[in-house]
């Protein structure tokens, strides 16, 4: 492992990012197991959907990504990708196996 500084090559990069982004998926993996159980313990699919939380989630995720010296804003974007992504498996998943539909909106 390099650090950003030592890198004196693309090639030095390169294989650096490849590290991290092995990193990446794995830890992805590991919290696509909990959305799983999350899933499983939920009994309605209207609950997969939070706004509560994810607002939380994303604030949380702005400063800490701005503590760290990454943009807010890539963070967010990634993060609200894989909770849309999650939330949606979820609504997937309970309604197979509870044979229950979303709720429609109340006008």
């Amino acid at each position: 492992m390099r650090s950003a500084a030592d890198c004196t090559e693309k090639a030095h990069i390169r294989h650096e990012i490849d590290r991290l982004d092995r990193a990446l998926v794995a830890l992805f993996a590991e919290r696509q197991t909990y959305v799983r159980r999350m899933a499983e313990i939920k009994q309605h699919p209207d609950e997969a959907y939070d706004q509560h939380r994810i607002d939380t989630m994303l604030a949380d995720i702005r400063a800490r990504a701005a503590a760290l010296g990454l943009e807010p804003e890539q963070a967010e974007t990634v993060w609200r990708v894989l909770i849309d992504w999650n939330v949606a498996y979820e609504q997937r998943t309970i309604s197979a196996r509870t044979g229950l539909s979303l709720t429609p909106p109340q006008d």
